[in-house]
């Protein structure tokens, strides 16, 4: 056999393998792909961001004590109700009323000496009027330089008894300190609520708060009967809320019950993650968003764990399409037709770049898919609005993910049956 013979051979081969491998392809090809086939349809629509956080009290006070010293008497535990100006704990007084009568004879004393002042006063005062008068009467009787002098001791005894009056306004004063301190160490209740924490035990001894408030704090009390709920919105759904959104909260320790809320505050500045550095360029942004609850019952504690349901949008009998359904595709060539300068003619068309729109698969008679963009409105659980280029009753291919990935421009497909419902037209 010659050489020729055998390469005429080879490509025969070649040729009939490939005409197989094609055959296969087309017979593939024109099986179609499985794919999920659904009606474009009316239904309404509620775009809601989600966020999770914990029950807190809108108004509740930390009680630390001013004085230092061992608690002696404690009227309340955890739970209790308690009115404002109500008993709460003794601290230790011995020491602040010994300081307040160490005071108490300070001041005794410092009028004391006052009162001698006075006295002194009078009597120089008296002294030089007598020499003054002899003066007038004869000025042999009394020389110049007594009379000064005894007008300077007129002047010293007054300034004594300015200064002494000035120590008793010192005297005074400490002694209002010391008696301020005496006060402060029975607490009351600064307003009317429950006990949600209590830190401390009688006999235990309570420290100045200054500088280690947590460590100082002893109690705290709540008013239970107005809470909120402060949960940590991403930043790229923080924009889409707004004060006075309502929101539907549930509470873990309630699993079978929804309660409604309203937000209150939207905080300017984000939280930052305990864990989280100041450098980290991946860290997630969260912003504190306040919903106050409106119908939670009254067995709530705080730090309850809570999910909140912000609704930013609704839409009513809007045209819709599932989320699954809606793909990304690359738009077709750019085009710049300028006209040639001088010469009359238009350019030839010039690519200058290319873009991805968002678009869905429509199914047409003939079960070929057509790519066509598609502009989309708010989201919401499943579902898209359609603001633009979709009528109600058209096919869209709404799945699987996988074969929306691999369809391309008329591609047979063939619909699979699910057992899913879709929500009839108008409903949520």
């Amino acid at each position: 056999m010659t050489k020729r013979v055998k390469l005429t051979i080879g490509g025969v081969v070649v040729l009939a393998l490939g005409g197989i491998i094609a055959a296969a392809a087309a017979k593939k090809s024109n099986a179609g792909v499985f794919v999920r086939i659904e009606p474009v349809q009316r239904m309404n629509l509620v775009a809601s961001v989600t966020a999770s956080g914990q029950v807190s009290p809108h108004t509740k006070v930390d009680l630390s004590s001013d004085v230092s010293g061992k608690i002696t008497k404690l009227a309340v535990k955890e739970g209790d109700m308690v009115t404002k100006g109500q008993f709460l704990l003794q601290i230790d007084p011995s020491l602040a009323q010994a300081t307040v009568k160490q005071w108490e004879a300070n001041v005794a004393s410092a009028k004391a000496a006052q009162e001698q002042a006075k006295a002194n006063l009078i009597q120089a005062q008296k002294a030089y009027d007598r020499s003054l008068q002899l003066k007038k009467a004869n000025a042999q009787f009394v020389s110049p330089e007594s009379l000064d002098q005894l007008k300077t001791a007129v002047d010293v005894n007054q300034a004594m008894l300015e200064a002494s009056g000035h120590q008793v306004d010192q005297a005074q004063a400490s002694l209002e300190n010391a008696q301020s301190s005496l006060n402060k160490t029975t607490i009351y209740a600064p307003m009317s609520g429950r006990v949600t924490r209590l830190n401390v035990e009688a006999g235990e001894t309570a420290i100045q708060g200054t500088l280690n408030k947590d460590a100082a704090t002893l109690l705290t009390i709540s008013d239970m009967s107005d809470l909120e709920t402060k949960v940590k919105v991403d930043e790229t759904d923080v924009a889409r809320i707004a004060v006075g959104d309502s929101a539907v909260v549930q509470i873990d320790a309630f699993p079978d019950t929804t309660f409604l809320g309203r937000v209150t505050e939207i905080a300017n500045s984000s939280v930052t993650g305990a864990t989280a550095t100041a450098t980290s360029s991946d860290q997630a942004v969260d912003y504190e968003v306040t919903i106050r609850l409106l119908n939670v019952p009254q067995d709530t504690r705080p730090d309850f764990s809570t999910t909140a349901k912000v609704i930013t949008d609704t839409r009513k009998n809007a045209l819709a399409i599932p989320i699954i359904a809606l793909t990304v595709r690359e738009n077709q060539s750019l085009q710049n037709a300028d006209t040639a300068v001088g010469l009359g003619k238009p350019k030839p068309k010039v690519d200058v770049g290319k873009k991805d729109v968002e678009g869905v698969f429509v199914v047409g008679s003939d079960n070929k898919v057509t790519f066509r963009p598609v502009k989309v409105g708010i989201a919401g659980e499943k579902d898209f609005e359609v603001l633009d280029g979709l009528k109600q009753g058209e096919r869209i291919v709404a799945g699987t993910y996988q074969a929306i990935r691999d369809l391309k421009d008329g591609m047979v497909v063939k619909e699979t049956k699910v057992d899913t419902k879709k929500p009839q037209a108008g409903s949520q």
